[in-house]
């Protein structure tokens, strides 16, 4: 078991994560970046996984699983994420609206984006980030709903160069993050590291 009492930052490699159940006490003090990601109708369950991954590499605050999207426990999402589905704090809700709504009435100032092609949508190098933020990803096929799109406080795309159209939705999210993260403070360097690996919950 690994137990905290102050903000920290828990480093654990894939092998170990695959095996470490999350405790409690120091998921309660984890440094958390201000970051909400919300799955609207994201089928594909490696996605799933691979963007609980994403989540925790830029210590997001929460992911917000919604419509169709499979929740953990699951096989295949615990194999993509490499487990960190016990790291990052996630929820569900019956659709991504809803979710939003919920989010807006409890955080305030909270900026909404909508990774998506639309006749709306900017360049997602061209868009001024600001925090706290949720970015919300959409179906595979059929992209970000269009309720969410016409609240959504911004749309922003990745622009194409090729033959192909869109970007994988992981791999979209996964470079929007990152883009956000540099207009980020650098307050989780300020927390203490806490090496834990090959401790493992028995």
């Amino acid at each position: 078991m690994i137990h905290s009492t102050s903000p920290v930052q828990v480093k654990l490699g894939a092998k170990d994560l695959r095996t470490t159940k999350g405790d409690p006490q120091v998921l309660k003090n984890l440094k958390k970046s201000p970051i909400y990601i919300i799955l609207d109708n994201v089928l594909d369950t490696y996605n799933i996984g691979a963007i609980f991954r994403l989540a925790d590499a830029v210590a997001a605050e929460e992911v917000i699983l919604c419509g169709q999207t499979e929740t953990p426990p699951h096989t295949r999402i615990k194999k993509a994420s490499i487990n960190t589905t016990e790291w990052v704090t996630w929820q569900y809700f019956a659709d991504a609206k809803t979710a939003i709504s919920n989010l807006k009435s409890q955080i305030s100032n909270l900026k909404v984006v909508a990774i998506e092609q639309s006749s709306k949508s900017i360049q997602y190098d061209k868009y001024e980030y600001q925090f706290p933020i949720a970015l919300v990803v959409g179906h595979e096929s059929y992209g970000v709903s269009k309720e969410v799109l016409e609240i959504a406080d911004a749309i922003v795309e990745l622009p194409m160069f090729g033959v192909n159209k869109s970007l994988n939705v992981m791999v979209s999210l996964g470079i929007v993050l990152f883009k956000v993260m540099e207009k980020k403070p650098k307050i989780l360097s300020k927390a203490p590291h806490r090496l834990v690996q090959g401790e493992a919950e028995g």
